[in-house]
């Protein structure tokens, strides 16, 4: 069954990557004028590259996350099983 589910994932990962990238660039956008600094820029603030890094992981992780929820959501109701885990395992 996951051979079948790979098709859904490699799409749902690339699907997410591009909605996390907009979505970051437009919430950057209201945090600063400039483009959202990066490690290999020499003239940043470490406070600026850390709050831009921590914006745009959260909103990575969550984007990825729903995407992949509804990639899965959708296999099921095409192929009738869950490509994955029932439920979290007891910790």
């Amino acid at each position: 069954m996951k051979l079948l589910f790979l098709p859904f994932s490699i799409t749902a990962g690339l699907v997410a990557g591009f909605l996390s990238k907009k979505l970051f660039d437009g919430v950057w956008r209201l945090v600063d004028e400039e483009e959202a600094p990066e490690a290999e820029h020499k003239e940043i603030s470490m406070g600026k590259l850390a709050l831009a890094l921590v914006l745009e992981g959260a909103i990575f992780r969550a984007v990825r996350g729903l995407v992949d929820d509804g990639a899965r959501r959708s296999f099921y109701n095409l192929a009738g099983t869950w490509p994955g885990q029932e439920e979290p395992e007891p910790s």
